[in-house]
Protein backbone atom coordinates (compact mmCIF):
# COMPACT_ATOMS: atom_id res chain seq x y z
CA UNK A 1 0.00 0.00 0.00
CA UNK A 2 1.10 3.50 -0.68
CA UNK A 3 1.28 5.97 2.18
CA UNK A 4 0.81 8.97 -0.08
CA UNK A 5 -2.03 11.29 0.74
CA UNK A 6 -4.35 12.47 -2.02
CA UNK A 7 -3.69 16.01 -3.12
CA UNK A 8 -6.28 18.50 -2.03
CA UNK A 9 -7.42 21.08 -4.50
CA UNK A 10 -6.90 24.73 -3.72
CA UNK A 11 -10.17 26.61 -3.26
CA UNK A 12 -11.48 28.08 -6.48
CA UNK A 13 -11.40 31.81 -7.14
CA UNK A 14 -14.90 33.31 -7.22
CA UNK A 15 -16.24 35.31 -10.15
CA UNK A 16 -16.18 38.50 -8.08
CA UNK A 17 -12.55 37.88 -7.13
CA UNK A 18 -11.64 37.39 -10.81
CA UNK A 19 -13.39 40.65 -11.77
CA UNK A 20 -11.66 42.51 -8.93
CA UNK A 21 -8.25 41.11 -9.86
CA UNK A 22 -8.66 42.09 -13.51
CA UNK A 23 -9.94 45.54 -12.59
CA UNK A 24 -6.94 46.13 -10.30
CA UNK A 25 -4.66 44.85 -13.06
CA UNK A 26 -6.02 47.63 -15.31
CA UNK A 27 -4.54 50.08 -12.81
CA UNK A 28 -1.36 48.05 -12.33
CA UNK A 29 -1.89 47.43 -8.63
CA UNK A 30 -2.49 44.12 -6.89
CA UNK A 31 -1.61 42.85 -3.45
CA UNK A 32 0.94 40.07 -3.26
CA UNK A 33 -1.53 37.85 -1.39
CA UNK A 34 -4.19 38.21 -4.11
CA UNK A 35 -1.68 37.66 -6.89
CA UNK A 36 -0.49 34.43 -5.27
CA UNK A 37 -4.12 33.34 -4.79
CA UNK A 38 -4.89 34.03 -8.46
CA UNK A 39 -1.87 32.13 -9.75
CA UNK A 40 -2.43 29.16 -7.44
CA UNK A 41 -6.22 28.83 -7.60
CA UNK A 42 -7.43 30.72 -10.64
CA UNK A 43 -7.98 29.40 -14.13
CA UNK A 44 -6.26 31.49 -16.82
CA UNK A 45 -9.24 31.26 -19.18
CA UNK A 46 -11.48 32.99 -16.61
CA UNK A 47 -9.05 35.90 -16.30
CA UNK A 48 -8.70 36.16 -20.09
CA UNK A 49 -12.46 36.23 -20.66
CA UNK A 50 -13.06 38.84 -17.95
CA UNK A 51 -10.10 40.88 -19.23
CA UNK A 52 -11.48 40.94 -22.79
CA UNK A 53 -14.95 41.86 -21.56
CA UNK A 54 -13.69 44.65 -19.30
CA UNK A 55 -11.49 45.97 -22.11
CA UNK A 56 -14.59 46.14 -24.30
CA UNK A 57 -16.45 48.03 -21.57
CA UNK A 58 -13.60 50.55 -21.18
CA UNK A 59 -13.32 51.07 -24.95
CA UNK A 60 -17.10 51.48 -25.16
CA UNK A 61 -17.02 54.11 -22.42
CA UNK A 62 -14.26 56.03 -24.24
CA UNK A 63 -16.22 55.92 -27.50
CA UNK A 64 -19.41 57.06 -25.75
CA UNK A 65 -17.56 59.91 -24.03
CA UNK A 66 -16.06 61.02 -27.34
CA UNK A 67 -19.45 60.91 -29.06
CA UNK A 68 -20.99 62.88 -26.23
CA UNK A 69 -18.24 65.49 -26.40
CA UNK A 70 -18.70 65.81 -30.16
CA UNK A 71 -22.46 66.14 -29.78
CA UNK A 72 -22.03 69.09 -27.41
CA UNK A 73 -19.23 70.71 -29.39
CA UNK A 74 -20.00 73.95 -31.14
CA UNK A 75 -20.88 73.38 -34.81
Amino acid sequence: MSSQRPETEAPSVSTLQVIQSVAWAFFGVQSHRNRVRDFNSGKPLHFIIVGVLLTGVVVGLFVAAAQLALAFAAP
